[in-house]
């Protein structure tokens, strides 16, 4: 998990004295990107009040402080949310065990009214599945048990599927790019649920058994997983590049409704014959017998 003093050091030195039009004058820089004392100076508020918040030694920031050292960071809006949520956060948050995830009703009801044509998946705060339509089980994980979700000790778990799973990271042509999408995005998490003991012993997990994620969260990346491009090299239909966009959900607003929708015609082709395949699998075998 991530702290407030962390988050900051690691944008400060991200930003260059040339980019927001500060002289140096030649003089030699011992860091990389802005000293504490200029992004106070550039914040409005006072180098001794900065490093003690740096350091986690300060109780509260305000929000106009926390805009102001935004702006000075150049934090996108996704950060900026972050930045917000983890000044938010007692000093020394404990860890504690969180409720258990069921998908809400209205949210089953939503998948269920889709049918198998768009597939689909509902995803809980940590990116566990908590339920999906054929398609969408065929699409991203026909080697699992269809049924997985349905047991909160089966089920599967994206994040550790694309960096655990060998058969996941054949899956994804643009692995790499989506592995940095997924990271970013438990970061954001992480900030938003600093007391989540489950996040943090999958954080924990991945960090000691993939040296890729250990790598990409040193990064430091954050960033909100709503839109994208999948591009698979699907084991049943070939090459298929899809759209994904999430759904928030009112109800649930810690849970997504990821949904997926062809990027071209032949993309759109393969979804049939997958949408169909996934049809024939739930018919009992003495109707398959007699086509």
């Amino acid at each position: 998990m991530e702290g407030l003093g962390a988050f900051l050091k690691s944008r400060r030195g991200r930003v260059t004295p040339a980019e927001i039009g500060l002289r140096t004058f030649g003089t030699a820089r011992r860091v990389p990107g802005l000293r504490r004392e200029e992004l106070a100076q550039l914040a409005g508020v006072s180098a001794g009040y900065y490093t003690r918040l740096e350091q986690g030694q300060a109780d509260t920031a305000s929000k106009q402080v926390l805009d102001a050292l935004a702006r000075v960071l150049q934090l996108d809006r996704i950060e900026t949310v972050h930045l917000h949520n983890l000044a938010r956060q007692p000093a020394n948050p404990g860890l504690s065990e969180p409720p258990r995830e069921e998908p809400h009703p209205r949210v089953l009801t939503l998948l269920e009214s889709l049918g198998d044509t768009t597939p689909a998946l509902v995803l809980g705060r940590r990116g566990d599945v908590l339920a999906w339509n054929r398609t969408g089980h065929a699409l991203v994980a026909e080697h699992i048990a269809f049924d997985a979700p349905q047991d909160p000790t089966r089920r599967p778990s994206i994040p550790r599927m694309f960096f655990l799973d060998p058969l996941t990271r054949d899956l994804y042509r643009n692995w790499d790019e989506l592995a940095r999408v997924h990271v970013a995005y438990l970061r954001l998490t992480a900030g938003r649920f600093p007391t989540d003991a489950r996040l943090a012993e999958l954080i924990g997990e991945l960090t000691m058994r993939s040296d890729e994620f250990a790598m990409m969260w040193t990064v430091g990346e954050v960033a909100d997983c709503t839109v994208g491009t999948m591009r698979l090299q699907h084991p049943t239909v070939g090459a298929v590049s899809v759209a994904y966009q999430v759904w928030l959900q009112p109800d649930s607003p810690d849970h997504r409704l990821e949904i997926y929708t062809p990027d071209d015609p032949g993309s759109a082709d393969a979804m049939r014959i997958l949408t169909h395949q996934s049809r024939r699998d739930t018919e009992p075998d003495s109707i398959r017998q007699h086509r």
